[in-house]
């Protein structure tokens, strides 16, 4: 397992773990970022990245996507 912040613009890649406090982990589940779902990683910024979930984009900070693990 790696952070998704490792994966490279273009890659889908699905979803092992989420870490984190329980309200951390609720948020991202919120969004749609739940364990085996897939995301696509629409472009990377100084570490932040764009992210396609389901139908909608996502921007997620270096810090909560490293709590996302692939």
């Amino acid at each position: 397992m790696m952070p998704l912040t490792m994966a490279r613009p273009g890659e889908t890649v699905t979803i092992r773990k989420i870490t984190g406090k329980d309200e951390v982990r609720q948020h991202l589940a919120e969004l749609g970022f739940v364990v085996d779902s897939t995301v696509t990683v629409v472009t990377e910024l100084a570490g932040n990245l764009i992210l396609q979930v389901k139908d909608s984009r996502i921007a997620l900070d270096k810090t909560m996507a490293n709590r996302i693990m692939i």
